[in-house]
């Protein structure tokens, strides 16, 4: 069967959905297929790639806090976005692929989900930068509506793991997150054979002595909840982690 899993997390605190994510491609090959997770903000906030340098994003926007993603890219506003991620084991179909598929992949799904809602969009043919701002110009296979960017994202692949963390803008006010985010799992279950199971994230860890932050005889969402909690603690949260460069 072609299992995936969906995490619909909702609106998470910054740290903790960098961490997430984070937690996610580490734990890829124990979860053994693919996770969708759907998410949005508690807050305002501002995220930017791996390689950015702090004091120069810092000064493109006004929005705080401001976080350094596990994956690559631009500076990427989130006060009104859709945020999703995905994780692919290793092994996997997706994870095979090279980043420009991956990216072609991705943003040909999100336009087969927005025709679904009756919102006609297209993959860029060509790029237009936008000086370290995502949203601001586009790369080849982006997300247009009327040749504004509308949908872009970044990866990372480990040895073990491919992380994609995508942002939505949407196109038109009316359109429910909720229609879109079914209509993007009908577009996988029709095109790609799907079947959906449900991830149910635990409540909160206790505190926990293993240097990871987490129990090898847990469960693996308790495992992943607690990875999560232990990233948004001690990474995601400091200041000094995001300004490193």
């Amino acid at each position: 069967m072609n299992t995936w899993f969906c995490l619909d997390s909702g609106p998470c605190p910054p740290a903790f959905n960098m961490a997430l994510d984070e937690a996610l491609m580490n734990l890829s090959p124990l979860l053994a297929a693919p996770v969708l997770r759907l998410y949005g903000w508690t807050e305002p906030a501002a995220t930017f790639g791996y390689f950015q340098r702090y004091a120069e994003i810092e000064r493109l926007t006004l929005l705080r806090p401001l976080l350094r993603r596990p994956t690559g890219g631009g500076l990427v506003p989130h006060d009104a976005d859709w945020t999703y991620s995905l994780a692919f084991p290793v092994g996997h179909e997706w994870y095979g692929a090279t980043a420009r598929e991956s990216y072609r992949r991705v943003h040909g799904w999100l336009r087969l989900a927005f025709a679904k809602l009756d919102v006609a969009t297209e993959l860029a043919p060509c790029c237009r930068p936008g000086a370290g701002q995502c949203f601001l110009g586009y790369e080849q296979f982006d997300l247009l509506w009327h040749g504004r960017k509308i949908a872009g994202a970044a990866q990372r692949r480990t040895k073990t793991a491919l992380l994609i963390q995508g942002s939505v803008q949407p196109p038109m006010p009316g359109l429910r997150r909720a229609a879109w985010q079914d209509a993007l799992c009908a577009v996988a279950q029709e095109s790609w054979g799907v079947e959906w199971r449900e991830l149910l994230l635990p409540k909160p860890s206790e505190p926990r002595k293993e240097p990871n932050g987490e129990s090898e005889a847990a469960s693996p969402p308790q495992r992943l909840r607690e990875r999560a909690d232990a990233l948004s603690l001690e990474k995601y949260s400091q200041d000094s982690y995001h300004r490193k460069r």
